[in-house]
């Protein structure tokens, strides 16, 4: 029977060591873990533990071609993922003005960034998170390959008891964080000279748009 482990908010303050301590370790074993986040439940994995994406796919029920986020502690842990020659000056100031939050930037990956995330392989979205649990776990142990917590084309269970009934025992741990209802985050490629959207959640074109002029 899967772990359920309680880190629901019972008050301002940073998120429960031994919770973190927990969650790193399952995800340093490559094993999947569902983790609240400030949008939707997500199933999340280490990309530096050899087979633990694979284990995301199959969980989820959908094939490489749809690539995983990575979630990360910081702007800087997550822009170092990225080609630093993609890093312009636009890339970071919407890393400034829109994280953390529900913005995923979809970069040119560096060249020696080994992570199976699927495809294509030479692209990787990343996001910092407005979730303190979330960065306390990606600092302790590195970018967070995720995905929303669903059987492919199917809603997000809200709650964690149902993410737990849903996946049974392909997830070693779940992380309740009470209800987690927000829409998915809104996915941006930043790839080329225009800001192309790819998916519209909490932040619309116009605001990322915004967030990126001088």
């Amino acid at each position: 029977m899967t772990a359920i482990v309680d880190a629901r908010p019972r008050a301002a303050g940073p998120p429960d060591p031994g919770v973190v301590a927990e969650v790193a370790a399952v995800l340093r074993a490559g094993r999947v873990v569902v983790l609240p986040t400030d949008t939707v439940y997500g199933l999340a994995a280490s990309p530096t533990v050899a087979g633990a994406t694979d284990r995301v796919f199959a969980a989820k029920g959908r094939t490489a071609e749809v690539p995983l986020a990575v979630l990360c502690s910081a702007p800087d842990q997550a822009l170092a993922l990225a080609d630093p020659a993609a890093v312009s000056d636009r890339v970071r100031r919407l890393a400034r003005r829109l994280w953390p939050g529900p913005l995923t930037l979809v970069l040119p990956r560096r060249p020696d960034l080994a992570y199976a995330l699927g495809e294509p392989a030479t692209t990787v979205g990343v996001r910092c998170p407005d979730h303190p649990l979330l960065r306390a776990v990606a600092a302790a142990v590195g970018p967070i390959a995720t995905t929303s917590a669903n059987h492919h084309g199917e809603p997000t269970p809200e709650g964690a008891a149902e993410v737990a009934a849903l996946f049974g025992d392909e997830v070693a741990l779940v992380v309740d964080g009470g209800r987690c209802a927000g829409a998915p985050s809104t996915v941006v490629d930043a790839t080329g000279p225009t800001l192309t959207p790819l998916r519209l959640g909490p932040l619309s074109l116009a605001e990322v748009e915004r967030a990126a002029a001088p």
